[in-house]
């Protein structure tokens, strides 16, 4: 299995870090595992509604973890999103 690539939101706001997620998963290579750190509360509502409209795999809550972090694997098929709000849905040209 290949070392998971660790994302660390610190503690900017989820917005930001689907943004930065987002952009990550267009970088590596479907089958690879993310894990985010996200202090932010909303995380752990925001980060399974973001994987099920794109369809990457929400692997959940890594346990015994110092800081909250949340394991997501990136899948090939993946729906795409607006890149400057990647919690819609990419527009569809006219």
């Amino acid at each position: 299995m290949n070392t998971p690539v660790v994302l660390d939101g610190g503690d900017r706001r989820c917005v930001q870090l689907l943004l930065e997620l987002r952009r990550l998963t267009l970088q590596v290579p479907a089958g690879t595992v993310v894990h985010l750190i996200a202090t932010d509360p909303a995380a752990p509502l925001d980060l399974p509604a973001w994987c099920h409209l794109t369809g990457h795999t929400y692997l959940g809550p890594l346990p015994a973890t110092t800081r909250p972090t949340y394991a997501i694997q990136v899948t090939a098929d993946a729906a795409a999103t607006d890149p400057d709000r990647p919690w819609r849905p990419a527009p569809t040209a006219p």
